[in-house]
């Protein structure tokens, strides 16, 4: 049981990525063991201090839910916007994986991708979900533009 509880809606994160913080949420289907809910996350981009994105996305209530073994649905959506002053913590990747978090226990993954749109000077990021067999078309695109005079530094 341990063991599933420790697997159950881990966030997967590669080094110096980002780590979700709900900010708020609301009840969709009220449940006596728990509700389903949307929630909204927040998190800071680890290497472009001063940009936040927020996704909100639905969470799957009941006993399931609570023990972290329920499947979340596929559906998502990305806001990102500039909180502070932009800066970069080192070259970025063209296209990388800033955060991702398990939606089932196994099975199912939410992800954020950031994209560098070097021509535009500005960052794109791309929430979306996949499966260990198929994935979800199902996604959201957000861009922050970076002022022209502080170019992105790309590896």
């Amino acid at each position: 049981m341990s063991l599933l509880l420790l697997g159950a809606g881990a966030a997967t994160l590669a080094p110096g990525a980002a780590q979700a913080e709900e900010i708020g949420s609301v009840r969709t289907h009220f449940k006596i063991t728990g509700s389903d809910r949307v929630v909204v996350e927040a998190y800071d981009d680890p290497l472009v201090p001063g940009v936040t994105c927020y996704v909100s996305r639905a969470r799957t209530g009941g006993i399931k839910g609570s023990l972290g073994v329920a499947e979340d649905p596929t559906e998502a959506s990305i806001a990102c916007r500039q909180t502070g002053p932009v800066s970069f913590a080192g070259p970025l990747p063209q296209q990388t994986d800033v955060f991702s978090e398990r939606l089932s226990f196994i099975f199912k993954t939410l992800h954020v991708v950031r994209i560098v749109d070097r021509p535009r000077n500005t960052l794109v990021y791309l929430t979306y979900s996949d499966r260990v067999v198929t994935g979800s078309a199902k996604n959201g695109v957000s861009a922050v533009p970076i002022p022209a005079n502080q170019k992105i530094p790309v590896k």
